[in-house]
């Protein structure tokens, strides 16, 4: 399976056509959206849909609106999902007038399965590559949006409305949230999406800067101000002039430093060690930390009225654990940007396996250990795709086994177009915002059951030790036949001992037919 996950929109006036991809698509590993039409299509890439839209496969010839039309269309609004373009015309003048449109490539009917899953991941690795080098050269320039955010999980929505909201103003924010979850991205969006985009960005580690430092680094001091002060030195509030601030893990600044914090906040001014007046400043302020402030202002080692002073816009940004519908999508664009970076080429996915893993793996140090251990993958792997062996110390921890998807569960391979993956219960941060960032019950899985049977076999036991109901084990039954028999519903509802039309009744009892016609392969 290569970039599993990935969602792929299916543009056919004919359906059986369409049909036959979704089960080409599905094989391949990836969800799918079906439009019977190019008006549809453009409908779907303009709404709320297209996020979750990778890729599009359209056909050339259509009434109304034809594949040409669709490309003319989203290239215009600047619509840049790569499409495949399929036709039963293969000549060069067609090819030239896909590829003018804006086509990435162009298939002739009937394509060969093996034809279109190159194609199909050769443009996802490709996307993925010129996505995360756009990303890294908006936030160099200090114009990153928040639509440039990779992000699936409705988790982190309204982390996003949120950010999308203070962009518009001055207000102080803080964002909070474990090592790792993307608070410097964050701050990057909101200054790249308000007034003071493409001003300085200036980001301060406050944990980073010895304690005798801070108050030099910060803000500044004159020629001679103390003994080894050679030269005067600009302050990090005065390079922010204009622009933003971003001070990381404020909590770790020293009493002495808050109190000028607390009056460069209030007057707009700061005073550089050995100056004779105070500089006026224009700085938009981002905090950040990982640990409770709150907690740290009880204990004395944080000022309360600097708390409330940076606390007027609070922002909580969720672990991984709690978006794992992000950890697919992240891998991917990380798979591409190591495979480049270290020449490995070949290497153009991730297997299910590995994958049902990585989403299973509960990820303490979150994305910046998700980024770290794809590198480590890449490094390790001499394959067309990333396996489990290339992930030794997440196999480890997982004791050695790739972990599967939980009875109830959606599987990626049966066509389905909304996926759920196992979440162990964790603890989360006390307060509004950690109540509100949750939209499903965690349960937590036993070890003893932590692990589905082997292949062929199936549980009798729920994750309580309890016997499962008739229902659930009928549904993974249908679900594994589907996958077993790559889609084929004679084939499947023969197996099963049931007719077609009872079979397709469960499927949409059971929630299997999110796409219409895609668990129709005939």
């Amino acid at each position: 399976m290569q970039f599993a996950n990935s969602k792929i929109l299916i543009v056919d006036d004919d359906p059986i056509q369409r049909r036959l991809l979704q089960e080409a698509v599905h094989k391949f590993g990836h969800k799918s959206r079906t439009a019977e039409n190019g008006a549809e299509a453009v409908r779907i890439m303009k709404g709320p849909e297209a996020s979750e839209i990778d890729l599009i496969i359209l056909d050339m010839v259509m009434p109304e609106l034809d594949g040409i039309g669709v490309l003319t269309q989203l290239r215009k609004e600047k619509i840049s999902t790569p499409a495949i373009i399929q036709t039963a015309h293969g000549g060069i003048d067609t090819v030239v007038s896909a590829m003018n449109a804006g086509a990435q490539d162009f298939v002739v009917k009937p394509v060969a399965p093996e034809r279109l899953n190159v194609s199909i991941r050769n443009l996802l690795k490709t996307s993925a590559l010129e996505e995360e080098i756009t990303r890294f050269r908006k936030q160099a320039s200090g114009t990153l949006t928040f639509s440039d955010i990779i992000t699936h999980s409705p988790a982190m929505e309204r982390v996003i409305n949120l950010g999308r909201r203070a962009a518009s103003s001055n207000i102080p924010i803080l964002i909070e949230g474990e090592s790792g979850v993307g608070k410097e991205m964050i701050a990057s969006a909101i200054q790249g999406s308000g007034e003071r985009k493409s001003k300085p960005l200036v980001t301060v580690n406050c944990g980073a800067i010895p304690e005798n430092l801070v108050e030099s680094i910060l803000f500044g001091h004159e020629k001679g101000a103390f003994t080894g002060a050679s030269e005067k030195h600009v302050g990090k509030f005065q390079e922010a002039h204009g622009g933003t601030l971003f001070l990381d893990e404020v909590g770790e600044l020293p009493q002495e430093v808050q109190v000028k914090l607390l009056r460069a906040i209030q007057e707009n001014e700061i005073d550089p060690i050995g100056s004779k007046r105070p500089i006026k400043v224009d700085f938009r302020l981002i905090s950040a930390t990982n640990r409770r402030l709150l907690d740290q202002v009880k204990e004395g080692k944080f000022r309360e009225d600097l708390y409330y002073r940076l606390n007027v816009f609070p922002i909580w940004i969720p672990p991984l654990r709690d978006r794992r519908e992000d950890v697919p999508t992240l891998a991917r664009h990380f798979l591409a940007r190591f495979a480049a970076e270290e020449g490995k080429s070949h290497v153009a996915g991730i297997s299910q396996e590995a994958m049902a893993m990585l989403q299973t793996y509960h990820w303490p140090g979150n994305i910046r250990q998700l980024e770290n251990t794809v590198f480590r993958a890449v490094v390790l792997c001499d394959g067309a795709e990333l396996v489990v062996d290339d992930f030794p110390q997440i196999a480890a921890a997982m004791d050695h086994v790739a972990p599967v998807s939980m009875p109830g569960a959606r599987e990626t391979n049966v066509g389905s177009d909304s996926f759920d993956s196992p979440s162990p219960k964790t603890d989360r941060p006390s307060g509004a915002d950690a109540g509100e960032n949750n939209s499903r019950e965690d349960v937590a899985i036993p070890k003893a059951f932590e692990h589905a049977a082997p292949f062929g076999f199936m549980r009798s036991l729920d994750n309580e030790g309890h016997v499962r109901k008739l229902t659930d084990m009928e549904e993974e039954l249908i679900r594994t036949a589907i996958n077993h028999y790559s889609g084929r519903m004679t084939e499947v509802a023969k197996r099963l001992g049931i007719g077609r039309s009872t079979l397709y009744r469960k499927l949409k009892e059971y929630g299997l037919d999110d796409t219409g016609d895609s668990d129709a392969a005939a």
